[in-house]
């Protein structure tokens, strides 16, 4: 009998401190993340990361495309068109620059919408596009 009543004691009191902690409200939740955060980071020396800049104003093709467009459409990942290869981009170019203008800025097939810049502007994201197929 005093096995049976040892696990009764556990379970009850197994019950009570789960019902304890379930009632954790959300301020004292984000009362014990503010208290357990971080106080700093640790870098090894020239690693220090760099915060990146918001634009100051409109970027320029070859600045978009270096950026963002180049991952894909420098080798042609997923069949994405490459910069200046005139077979890749006639198809495209024949449904004309509206149709091009729309699967940039919200995605097509394998293309993320805008490309995965998602803070370029539309004229940002025209400008890159004329910078692929300038001189096709």
């Amino acid at each position: 009998m005093s096995m049976f009543r040892s696990i009764l004691y556990v379970a009850l009191a197994s019950l009570s401190f789960s019902s304890v902690a379930a009632t954790i409200t959300q301020q004292q939740y984000d009362d014990i993340a503010e208290r357990i955060k971080p106080v700093g980071d640790v870098y090894l020396a020239g690693s220090e990361p760099v915060a990146a800049k918001a634009p100051s104003g409109p970027r320029d093709g070859a600045t978009v495309y270096g950026t963002f467009c180049i991952a894909c459409h420098g080798s042609g990942v997923s069949g994405a068109p490459i910069k200046g290869n005139a077979d890749n981009w006639a198809p495209r170019i024949a449904k004309g620059k509206d149709v091009l203008k729309d699967h940039a800025i919200n995605g097509f097939n394998a293309m993320p919408p805008r490309g995965t810049c998602m803070d370029c502007s539309d004229d940002e994201i025209v400008a890159a596009i004329d910078h692929m197929i300038e001189g096709l």
